[in-house]
């Protein structure tokens, strides 16, 4: 029994070494280069994002210049995710009869058309049918997008592509409102005509330099076979990312836009620039998080990042309607942040893994974005009518009770990671 004899005589120094290099593997994997796709698909998410970052300021208030009130602007806002909704499966089954690629640049051309007829609309009426319309491209390229990813990401970085993937969204949402915000000064229009030129150049970047050569698994006729719904679905994997997609748009996309402004003025007397220094930092915790919990997804697994991610949000979420100073209310935000950055790869690599890389995910895909989708449009209605009766406390409360039960979903999970290693 040498070997044996040998581990037992080890010296403690290199037992130590050993120990270290176990956890820096599982910290700090080894990288291998992410194919050149999925390079073009991280420079188009960054366009993409930039250009919707220039309107989104300057929307409300270009609303406004037709006599409007602040009620009929808010509608020109929230139509947009309306019809993102309300398409969706439709876009789920445009990607499975047509493949990823054309509904990704037609739905980019969509917005791009809409976005610039918004520049040249002539009243109100005009501007909500535009910028609806610009909702069904949305959520066309959203999907399909979504589906290209999970399809060219290699099953061993998914967690890694996630990641890169949303922090080119971040830099881009990031910076798009600092430049439409110097090109709103040129007038309430131009931002428009930008993103739209934006959403063209996107386009262009993806159908010249993604590779047309189909993968070896694809079928005859150049198009993945489609995963059914119902099989996805009986995985608990995808019901739990349904679930947990569902609680962060509530909680992220809804409340955090819709209901953290409300709460900065009311509640803290703090003005709306509070508001805004407060999804700043909540973007800040998440571009930290996102440095690392892509490639911890990809070695620890996607239901440790998944849980802690739910939880650390779900309890920040829920600490900052009992804040009553400003310091403590942007240190919950750029928690719940962190937390955000966490969970985000995890769950999309989790639904990667269910769907895998023989087939096209787009209806599969259009359910989960459907999720966030009613998540972000009833969220931050049942909130604002728990604040108006019950206070804060109890609406950021609840909201962070959503995350919690999402978190829930997923201890009682099987690790899809595992799954696929087989």
């Amino acid at each position: 029994m040498p070997t044996l004899q040998g581990n037992r005589h080890m010296s403690a120094p290199s037992r130590v070494s050993r120990a270290t290099t176990r956890i820096l593997s599982v910290i700090r994997p080894q990288r291998p280069t992410l194919p050149r796709d999925i390079k073009v698909m991280l420079a188009a998410a960054f366009l993409i994002a930039l250009g919707f970052g220039l309107v989104a300021p300057v929307l409300p208030q270009f609303a406004t210049t037709f006599d409007v009130g602040a009620t009929a602007a808010a509608v020109i806002v929230s139509i947009f995710a309306f019809m993102r909704l309300v398409f969706a499966p439709a876009g789920g089954a445009l990607i499975a009869r047509w493949g990823e690629r054309p509904i990704y640049v037609a739905g980019l051309l969509i917005v791009a058309v809409s976005t610039a007829a918004c520049a040249f609309a002539q009243d109100y009426w005009q501007l909500l049918v535009f910028r609806g319309l610009g909702g069904v491209g949305s959520v066309m390229f959203t999907v399909a997008s979504m589906a290209l990813v999970v399809r060219l990401a290699p099953p061993e970085s998914r967690g890694r592509v996630s990641g890169a993937y949303a922090s080119a969204f971040l830099i881009g949402s990031v910076l798009g409102p600092v430049v439409g915000g110097l090109l709103a000064g040129f007038g309430l229009r131009v931002p428009f005509l930008c993103y739209a030129a934006a959403l063209i150049l996107a386009a262009a970047v993806v159908q010249t330099q993604l590779s047309h050569a189909p993968s070896a698994a694809r079928s005859t006729v150049g198009r993945a076979p489609d995963m059914p719904f119902t099989e996805a679905w009986r995985v608990g994997a995808y019901r739990s990312a349904v679930m947990s997609s569902f609680a962060n748009g509530w909680a992220t996309f809804g409340v955090r836009m819709a209901t953290v402004p409300l709460f900065a003025v009311a509640a803290l007397e703090a003005g709306p620039e509070a508001a805004g220094l407060a999804l700043a930092v909540f973007a800040a915790g998440n571009a930290a998080a996102l440095t690392f919990s892509g490639r911890l997804a990809d070695s620890m697994g996607r239901r440790p990042l998944m849980v802690v991610g739910l939880l650390v949000a779900g309890l920040a979420t829920a600490a900052i309607g009992f804040t009553s100073h400003l310091g403590w209310f942007l240190a919950a935000s750029v928690v719940a942040g962190a937390g955000s950055g966490l969970l985000g790869p995890a769950q999309q690599a989790a639904v990667a893994d269910v769907i895998g890389n023989e087939r096209s995910g787009g209806r599969v895909l259009a359910v989960y974005q459907m999720a966030s989708d009613v998540g972000a449009i009833a969220g931050p209605v049942l909130v604002g009518v728990l604040a108006d009766r019950l206070g804060y406390g109890w609406a950021f409360g609840v909201t962070g009770a959503v995350l919690v039960l999402a978190a829930a979903c997923w201890t009682v999970t099987r690790e899809p990671l595992k799954r696929i290693e087989g």
